[in-house]
């Protein structure tokens, strides 16, 4: 048995407290904001100027003008507030994000990020994850346990080119949660009916 992606990202919003600001990447990550309950008091914040992401719009609700960085259509809560790119970009290289919640291809045993390229295929670009694994507080990658071809995405070293160096501090995948030990990876939890020795771990 493995975590749907719902439930990866309900294992993800159990990180946070009431009044945490909350950046989420592209992808699997902006299932994040759909699953947050109201009783949370979670401020998401999106790099392309919104603070204030609520999940997907209805749609009676949706608008082409209200999107994230991924392009996708959101909802936004009372109270949001629209700005520039320089003023976000300015609110995460600040250090006011406590997690960032990304997308990866790779993370390593020194928490080494690989998110944005392989060589040799199609490149959308970097976005600001740059920015993100450095400027947040916390940093949470969100991805499938194994890659298309059966790998394992925890690996002992990165192969693919960084998007940071010793960034991440908790994993979230399909089959568990993990954090990077500089040896290997602990496990902190485990999907149900999923053994160690299913991980493939270093």
């Amino acid at each position: 048995m493995t975590w749907s992606k719902t439930e990866m990202a309900k294992e993800v919003i159990q990180f946070f407290k009431p009044g945490d600001y909350v950046n989420l990447g592209i992808g699997i990550p902006s299932l994040v904001a759909e699953h947050i309950g109201a009783g949370l008091d979670i401020h998401i914040h999106s790099e392309n100027g919104v603070l204030g992401v609520s999940g997907r719009p209805s749609q009676q609700s949706v608008s082409p003008t209200l999107i994230n960085a991924g392009k996708e259509t959101i909802s936004i809560k009372d109270g949001a507030s629209f700005f520039d790119s320089s003023l976000s970009f300015g609110m995460i290289r600040g250090g006011h994000i406590d997690f960032s919640v990304l997308g990866g291809m790779e993370v390593d045993v020194e928490g080494n990020l690989a998110n944005w390229m392989i060589p040799g295929k199609k490149i959308t670009g970097m976005g600001g994850a740059m920015d993100l694994v450095n400027g947040a507080k916390n940093v949470v990658v969100m991805m499938s346990h194994f890659n298309k071809s059966g790998d394992a995405k925890l690996v002992s070293s990165t192969k693919l080119p960084l998007t940071g160096k010793n960034v991440v501090d908790l994993v979230v995948t399909d089959k568990g949660i993990f954090k990077p030990n500089q040896k290997s990876f602990d496990i902190i939890k485990l999907a149900d009916n999923v053994k160690e020795e299913d991980l493939k771990l270093p």
